[in-house]
């Protein structure tokens, strides 16, 4: 395990060049040794500093060479500040690092610096950090420059990548910033076609994305994050709303052609990309026409995610060459290694439709009343079909399923919906203003309780279930505080209806043993990891406790997994962010005959692992601005028996343009010498 031999990441200088042994906790934490299993990182340089693992490592050619990315690949020229003092940056690292400089020229990067905290945004802004902390730290590599005596250095390659807090944390890294910008400059179609490079389904992620995002943007350091993702169906809804066609055009068709598993967000974005790339894609879907999407479909209810909007996003897809083959169930109708012969490349993203067992005596007898899971009672309802709902149900589980079932139960007519939770409220795993939603619409909470038997009657109809009243003890592996039994505390909970949601997994049964594909003790498809050929080392994989830096490839050459059959039952735009790498994986498979991440993969991971944004960082110098939120139905009749129509409205195009002058245009600049 190497030693960093410095460091001024956030802002704490750490020297050992001259043999000291301390260490940097960011960089034995976050970074790894090497880049992409083989490659090792000499130095990374940032805008929170430099980290310096190689100490014959060439600064201050580095910070020329960053200096010289920064103002011709990423500056916006937006502003005489960024656009000039930049410029005036590059030349004079240029002149220095030539033979040509004085130590004037330290002086004038220095008040440069303090020019660039002028600029309209803060790309330019921190991109002279690290460069001020070589010329601090490093004065006398830049002084050996300046008088002709420079060492021989190291040569090494540099990677340099944008990024920023919001589009670091978004699954699907939208480069956010951009999008909102074209919002406030009120060019909806451009920030749609922005979008539309990282997502393909805006609509659906402007309405029921969980916005991560929100969680690491800047402006929350003021006063509130932007809303992010009101503004991505502002720009989807515009496009519809006023009748104006995508203006995406697929390349020329070529010859190798791809099957996929399963309709969901997965899937459609797969195809979407490689449509897009000129390859037919054909989708296998087990669900009737009609019902495409996957669990965006049957899962999400309407009221959420109105059809036709989803319906158009779907069709856009297929517009591209894309077919869906519906009412066919892969391993039933056709099998895995059928496709797999009919098809140059195969990408199983079959969703997660299959509800777990709650694990409560007398789940599986059969009783009238007792539902089989959330998951299934969801596409019931949205297929039309009967729920067997009764006038009181109880719903076990506190995630985002569990939640759409109590408000979907009111829909389907119960008279009392009830959540039974096992912990409080402040650990439910649903985000806050579902739950919110479901308060208001009438649910009651039942929290810290445990159902534990399955009560019924003569007749093998439900009448209640007992629960256990439940404590906290310590944290657990997910940081939330254990529950624990009160013993002694059983009391019965009256219903005629109970519906376990409790979580899901994918039905990969169509994967047979004979398919030689490994299916992991999660219920996930196990997908190749990159070759390292430096194991003593703390590679990226090890660093980041192996969730990342896979190919997407399956035990099988050619056939390849996505979504939540091999990340887990997560979120949409998490799958969509899965998904397209898995059509670059298969691009480069069907054209190289290789599949493998690219630099850009890697330094993505990298980043994702290390975090862009610090909620500590002090933004003081602006005034607060009051955030936009989209206007709802409120009410308890919202959830009236059969009304599924939309509950949230958007907002106005003037109140889009309002909320993306929020933005503050987090962008930073990223370089790793290899």
């Amino acid at each position: 395990m190497s030693q960093v031999a410095f460091s001024s990441w956030g802002r704490q200088v750490i020297d050992n060049r001259q043999g000291g042994t301390a260490e940097v906790d960011v960089a034995m934490k976050k970074l790894p040794v090497t880049f992409d299993g083989e490659k090792q990182i000499a130095a990374f340089m940032g805008w929170d500093g430099l980290i310096l693992n190689d100490p014959s490592v060439d600064v201050v050619a580095m910070a020329a060479e960053y200096a010289r990315r920064v103002q011709e690949d990423f500056c916006c020229a937006k502003c005489s500040p960024g656009k000039k003092g930049t410029r005036v940056m590059q030349d004079t690292l240029a002149r220095i690092v030539a033979g040509e400089g004085t130590e004037h020229d330290l002086e004038i990067i220095e008040n440069i610096a303090e020019l660039l905290q002028n600029c309209k945004c803060t790309l330019c802004q921190t991109s002279a950090v690290p460069i001020i902390d070589t010329v601090k730290h490093f004065r006398d590599d830049y002084l050996m420059y300046i008088n002709g005596t420079p060492e021989e250095a190291k040569a090494v390659d540099y990677k340099v990548k944008m990024t920023a807090p919001c589009q670091d944390k978004c699954p699907a890294h939208i480069d956010i910033p951009a999008y909102v910008e074209a919002i406030k400059n009120r060019r909806f179609d451009e920030s749609l076609s922005i979008i539309r490079e990282s997502m393909p389904l805006p609509a659906v992620c402007g309405r029921v994305c969980p916005h991560p995002c929100e969680t690491a943007c800047r402006r929350a350091n003021v006063d509130e994050s932007i809303n992010i993702m009101v503004l991505k169906r502002t720009a989807s809804d515009y496009e519809w709303q006023h009748h104006h066609q995508p203006p995406m055009q697929p390349k020329p068709k070529k010859d190798k052609t791809i099957a996929i598993v399963g309709a969901g967000p997965a899937g459609l974005a797969a195809a979407y990309y490689l449509a897009m790339e000129g390859y037919p894609c054909t989708i296998y879907e087990t669900l009737p026409e009609g019902f495409g999407g996957g669990m965006i479909a049957v899962g999400i209810p309407a009221y959420r995610m109105p059809r036709h909007i989803l319906q158009r996003d779907i069709d856009i897809i297929c517009s591209l060459g894309v077919e869906i083959v519906y009412d066919t169930r892969v391993g039933k109708d056709i099998g895995l290694l059928e496709l797999k012969e009919k098809y140059d490349a195969v990408l199983v993203a079959p969703g997660a439709h299959k509800s777990k067992p709650m694990g409560v005596e007398g789940e599986d007898e059969g009783y009238q009343g007792f539902l089989a899971g959330g998951i299934e009672f969801l596409r019931e309802a949205y297929m039309g079909k009967p729920t067997g709902m009764g006038k009181k149900v109880c719903v076990v589980g506190g995630g985002n399923t569990a939640i759409d079932c109590v408000r979907v139960a009111l829909r389907e007519g119960a008279e009392e919906s009830v959540l039974l939770y096992r912990r409080t409220r402040k650990e439910m795993p649903a985000d806050t203003w579902e739950i919110d939603g479901a308060e208001e619409e009438g649910v009651q909470f039942e929290f810290l309780v445990l159902p534990k038997k399955i009560i019924v009657n003569e007749q093998r109809q439900v009448t209640g279930v007992e629960c256990v009243r439940m404590e906290l003890g310590e944290p657990d592996d997910s940081g939330r505080r254990r529950p624990q039994p009160i013993p002694g505390s059983e009391f019965i909970v009256e219903c005629d209806t109970l519906i376990p949601a409790i979580g899901q997994d994918p039905d990969l049964s169509f994967i047979t043993e004979e398919s030689g594909i490994s299916i992991t003790r999660w219920n996930t498809v196990v997908t190749k990891f990159v070759p390292l050929k430096n194991a003593a080392d703390r590679s990226l994989n090890d660093v980041m406790g192996n969730p990342l830096s896979r190919t997407l490839m399956t035990d099988r050459d050619g056939v390849f997994a996505s979504g939540d059959a091999e990340i887990g039952p997560l979120t949409v735009v998490a799958c969509v962010g899965n998904a397209h790498r898995a059509a670059r994986v298969i691009q480069r498979w069907l054209e190289e005959g290789e599949a493998y991440l690219t630099d850009e993969d890697f330094h993505e991971d990298i980043l994702s692992h290390l975090g862009v944004y610090d909620k500590n960082e002090p933004v003081s110098w602006l005034d607060a601005v009051q955030r936009f939120n989209q206007k709802e139905v409120h009410g308890k009749e919202r959830a009236s028996k059969g009304n599924y129509r939309e509950v949230e409205l958007g907002f106005s195009d003037s109140e889009a343009v309002r909320e993306a002058e929020r933005c503050l245009r987090c962008y930073r600049v990223s370089m790793i010498a290899v």
